[in-house]
């Protein structure tokens, strides 16, 4: 079974020129099959701020109503997705920039209020791993954002480390896929003053302590839930790290 390694960037990362320039010149030397995912949270609020637009969050997940769905369409699906393409393309890396619309790749519902209201918030239901492995055949790398689509003519907001996790599951079954969700610290910190306060190994129970404790919390809490989705889905590998470092190791 071939590796197939999944590198999601976080919003942080891409606002640091110098840090994502570096992360993807690693990202182009990867050998074998990949796929990146990007998100783009701090251009996206930094333009809402700009057109007076509110930004919600609630546990870590942005609250998207339509003014909100556009901006977040026109920074994810096009500067920043083309920015990154642009950058692959310099270091012979052919990649292809995708939201969840094109080629009908990943189809999400809106989803449901039950305790807070995300809006155009969307759940992913479907995961085109026919259309990816033909991509993969032709070498071609795709480079996912953070847009998904209902197949009704519907753009949706979705978390780019669930997407990560659901693009990561879907295609288990065909590689031996290694995650990684890179973001702007060394990994997951047990003091968030100090970048080297990392901790090495994360499992469930341990996970559920930190958490009580107050130590992980915000918008780390989705990604250490998606770490943990992707592994209970038979995915080989899930590390969370970043500058370089090895990392937090997500284990069960």
């Amino acid at each position: 079974m071939k590796k197939l390694s999944i590198l999601k960037i976080g919003g942080k990362v891409i606002d640091n020129q110098t840090e994502l320039t570096h992360i993807l010149k690693i990202f182009t030397k990867i050998k074998g099959p990949k796929i990146l995912v990007h998100g783009g949270g701090q251009k996206a609020n930094k333009l809402s701020k700009q057109l007076g637009i509110p930004t919600n969050i609630i546990e870590g997940r942005r609250v998207t109503n339509k003014e909100t769905l556009d901006i977040a369409t026109m920074v994810y699906a096009g500067l920043i997705n083309k920015q990154i393409i642009s950058q692959l393309q310099k270091h012979n890396t052919n990649s292809l920039g995708l939201t969840g619309a094109d080629l009908n790749v990943i189809k999400a519902d809106k989803r449901k209020v039950k305790k807070h209201d995300f809006g155009f918030a969307g759940d992913i239901k479907m995961v085109n791993t026919k259309v990816i492995k033909m991509l993969i055949k032709k070498e071609i790398v795709p480079v996912f954002c953070a847009i998904t689509h209902d197949q009704k003519g519907q753009l949706l907001n979705t978390n780019a480390d669930t997407i990560a996790s659901n693009l990561a599951i879907a295609l288990s079954p065909f590689y031996k896929v290694k995650l990684i969700f890179h973001f702007d610290k060394k990994g997951v910190l047990k003091d968030a003053q100090n970048e080297d306060s990392v901790i090495k190994k994360i499992t469930p129970k341990k996970y559920l302590a930190l958490k009580n404790k107050g130590i992980i919390l915000n918008g780390m809490i989705p990604k250490i839930d998606n770490a943990f989705h992707a592994l209970d889905h038979q995915v080989n590998k899930v590390i969370i790290s970043g500058n370089h470092s090895k990392g937090t190791k997500i284990c069960l």
